[in-house]
């Protein structure tokens, strides 16, 4: 049971990641819509499509099950949903906290 409890804090960590990353892709997209950072600061441009091709393989599938909402891209936030509701139920299968 020892083993299973770290593997469920290995996907507790990692969902965590893959949340943080959505958020911080999510701030950089309003930094640069909201003409707040240039789009030519080239260090953000490439954090932000170096996070964009990270996450582009998971939202793909989301985004073309989804319907079209126009400009506003809810993907992300069913993914972070998603995340969390897979850490709960990996949580409380396991009792792992």
């Amino acid at each position: 049971m020892q083993g299973l409890a770290v593997l469920v804090d290995i996907v507790v960590m990692l969902t965590n990641v893959l949340v943080m990353l959505i958020i911080v892709q999510f701030v950089i997209g309003l930094l640069f819509a909201f003409n707040v950072v240039s789009p030519s600061n080239e260090f953000l441009r490439q954090v932000y499509d170096s996070i964009n091709r990270l996450l582009e393989p998971v939202l793909r599938p989301i985004r073309n099950i989804m319907p079209n909402t126009g400009a506003i891209d809810f993907s992300p936030l069913v993914l972070i949903l998603g995340l969390q509701i897979l850490t709960r139920v990996l949580i409380g299968l396991t009792g792992a906290y």
